[in-house]
C-alpha cells in the first residue's frame, strides 16, 4: 500500500474512533453503557441520524448546534476526533505497520480518554485505565523473561509507585498518590520501558508545574501530564534521551 493512502486511512480510522472514544468520555464516568443507546442530543435526547455522526465534519455543518433543539454541541467532540486522528498518524508515523501498532494506539487512545474524563470530572475510571494498562503490554517481548518485557516493566513500575506512596502516606500521615496513578505508571512503563518511564515522570513533573502555581487552592488533574510526558517521550526517545544525558552531563 502507498505510504500516503496508508497514512490517510490511519486518519481516516483515528477520526471514527475518536467519535466513539466521545461517547465513552461522556457515558463511562456516569456508569452508562457504551454501547446502548444509539447516539442521541445529551439536551433533547432525540435519537441522531447517521449523517450526524460523521466525525468532525457534522459539527462543522450543524455550526456546533444540535439538528432538532439547536443547542449547543460542546467544542469538545471536535476537538477530541481531531486529537486522536494526530494521535494515531503520529504513532503510525514512528511505528510502521506494525503488528502491535494497533494495541500501542489504543493504549494511547485510551490514555486521551483519561485525560479528558480527569480534566472535566476529576475521575479515573478503573474500566479505562486497566484498558490502557492491558493494551500497552502487547508488545514483542511480552513473552521474554527479561526487563524489556512490557508487563515485567510494568510490574515493577506500578509496585514500586505503590510502595512508595505508601511509605510517604504513613510519614506524612496522609495519602500521597490514589490507586488510579499506580496503574497509569503501569501503562507508562509497558509503553517505555526503563530509563523511559523515569524520563517521562520528570517530564510530567515540569509540565504540571506552571499550571500548578496558577491553581491556588483548586485540584490540578495529574493524569493529563503524565499521558502527554508518556507520548512525547515515546514519540521522541531519541531526542528525549539525548536531552536528558544533556542536562545531567551537560
Amino acid at each position: 500500500m502507498e505510504p500516503l493512502i496508508a497514512n490517510v486511512l490511519v486518519f481516516i480510522f483515528g477520526m471514527m474512533l475518536g467519535s466513539f472514544l466521545n461517547v465513552v468520555i461522556y457515558r463511562t464516568p456516569r456508569n452508562e453503557s457504551i454501547a446502548f443507546p444509539s447516539s442521541h442530543c445529551t439536551s433533547c435526547d432525540t435519537k441522531l441520524k447517521w449523517y450526524h455522526n460523521i466525525p468532525i465534519f457534522s459539527w462543522l455543518s450543524l455550526g456546533g448546534r444540535c439538528a432538532f433543539c439547536k443547542k449547543s454541541i460542546s467544542k469538545q467532540y471536535p476537538i477530541v476526533e481531531i486529537l486522536t486522528a494526530f494521535l494515531w498518524l503520529g504513532l503510525f508515523y514512528k511505528l510502521g505497520a506494525v503488528w502491535y501498532f494497533p494495541f500501542v494506539a489504543a493504549s494511547f487512545t485510551a490514555l486521551l480518554a483519561l485525560t479528558v474524563i480527569d480534566i472535566k470530572y476529576y475521575a479515573v475510571p478503573d474500566s479505562i485505565n486497566f484498558f490502557a494498562l492491558l493494551m500497552a503490554v502487547i508488545q514483542p517481548d511480552i513473552l521474554k523473561l527479561e526487563w524489556s518485557n512490557p508487563l515485567v516493566s510494568a510490574i515493577f513500575a506500578a509496585g514500586g509507585l505503590w510502595l512508595l506512596a505508601k511509605i510517604i502516606a504513613v510519614l506524612m500521615k496522609k495519602e500521597a498518590m490514589g490507586g488510579a496513578d499506580v496503574i497509569v505508571a503501569g501503562t507508562m512503563a509497558a509503553l517505555l520501558g526503563f530509563p523511559g518511564f523515569f524520563l517521562a515522570l520528570f517530564l510530567s513533573a515540569i509540565l504540571a508545574i506552571i499550571p500548578s502555581l496558577f491553581a491556588k487552592d483548586t485540584m490540578v488533574p495529574f493524569v493529563p501530564f503524565l499521558a502527554l510526558a508518556t507520548l512525547i517521550v515515546y514519540l521522541f526517545d531519541t531526542q528525549t534521551s539525548t536531552l536528558l544525558h544533556w542536562i545531567m552531563y551537560g
